[in-house]
């Protein structure tokens, strides 16, 4: 039986970005870090004192694994979707289930 070697993830040689640095090296607002953060999708991220900090190693296979599996709206799953949305004008059978009231924007 062979020795198993523990995983080294101590980023000892790695770079420890700010979400502002994080935002600048995917090229997205720092508002969208933010709400994946919120989501829970995203790049791995972790507070250290009141700040959220990013490895970029963690960036760089996030963003390699989203080229391999992205993401689209339809894959989204249907709890995600909101239930209050309105019907597009363009659609005659889901505007027969809007009442009136709706219709009318009251």
């Amino acid at each position: 039986m062979s020795a198993i070697e523990p995983i080294n993830d101590n980023h000892e040689s790695d770079d420890l970005l700010s979400i502002d640095e994080a935002a600048a090296y995917l090229r997205v607002p720092v508002a969208t870090l933010r709400y994946w953060r919120y989501c829970g999708d995203g790049p791995h991220s972790f507070r250290l004192g009141r700040h959220v900090r990013y490895w970029r190693t963690e960036l760089v296979l996030w963003r390699a694994d989203q080229d391999r599996h992205p993401k689209t709206a339809s894959t989204a799953p249907e709890s995600t979707r909101s239930s209050t949305a309105r019907p597009r004008r363009d659609d005659p059978d889901r505007l027969a289930e809007v009442s009136v009231d709706d219709r009318q924007g009251r």
